[in-house]
């Protein structure tokens, strides 16, 4: 689904982002990548998007080059990726239907396909009874978990998440957890960066490990190893 090839970052001849990294992902897969801050992690999901450009090689989503896209064709590709981020992004001026709507709506989404699906996406993740309440009305956990609703509404073949445990506490990280394996037991590809080595051990999928802007290990079924 995913391939990294021989791909190189640098910033200046200190900052040494990605090193001449290949990587495979396949599709139905869950992984884990961690390392310490400035490993790498963020830098190699924002090429899955073409928000960073690399230096040297080459990432393809299928068999497509990434890099390689007009603007209206990374606009689609796009919309086959979900995103949830560490601070969630959400529209504070926006209830939990309305921000599920309007990521929707952005895709061509009638009004008769919003009404049905919207309450579908709250119920997969336990937010049904919020559906007219406000981000600010939320606590951490619920934010989150909106997040996720909203990146998945229009069923995405990969979800990306970057840190989005790092705001929050166990219990609520716990069922953070439980929707991203959720999601990809339906079939969706999960990538998750992350520094809880917790979340890593209980996930027992895949987990790459980055150190210096190279993959150090990469390990099916993998433990949190630092």
């Amino acid at each position: 689904m995913i391939y990294f090839n021989n791909v190189s970052k640098v910033y200046n001849k200190d900052s040494v982002v990605l090193n001449d990294v290949t990587l495979t992902i396949t599709s139905g897969e869950f992984v884990s990548i961690v390392g310490h801050s400035g490993a790498g992690k963020t830098t190699l999901v924002k090429m899955i998007l073409a928000d960073d450009v690399p230096d040297e090689g080459t990432v393809f989503f299928e068999s497509i080059n990434i890099f390689k896209l007009k603007d209206n064709e990374l606009t689609k590709l796009r919309r086959r990726i979900g995103v949830v981020f560490q601070d969630f992004k959400l529209l504070s001026n926006k209830t939990a239907y309305e921000n599920i709507a309007f990521a929707m709506e952005a895709v061509g989404k009638t009004n008769q396909e919003i009404e049905s699906d919207v309450p579908h996406v709250l119920e997969l993740v336990d937010l049904g009874d919020k559906m007219f309440r406000f981000p600010s009305q939320m606590s951490g956990g619920e934010q989150q978990r909106l997040a996720i609703a909203r990146a998945i509404i229009n069923q995405p073949e990969l979800i990306i998440a970057d840190e989005p445990t790092g705001n929050l506490d166990a219990i609520n990280t716990y069922e953070i957890v439980q929707i991203l394996k959720k999601i990809n037991d339906l079939g969706t590809t999960v990538i998750l960066t992350t520094h809880n080595r917790g979340v890593v051990d209980s996930i027992n999928k895949r987990v790459i490990t980055m150190e210096k802007g190279k993959i150090i290990r990469d390990d099916n079924n993998g433990k949190y190893k630092i």
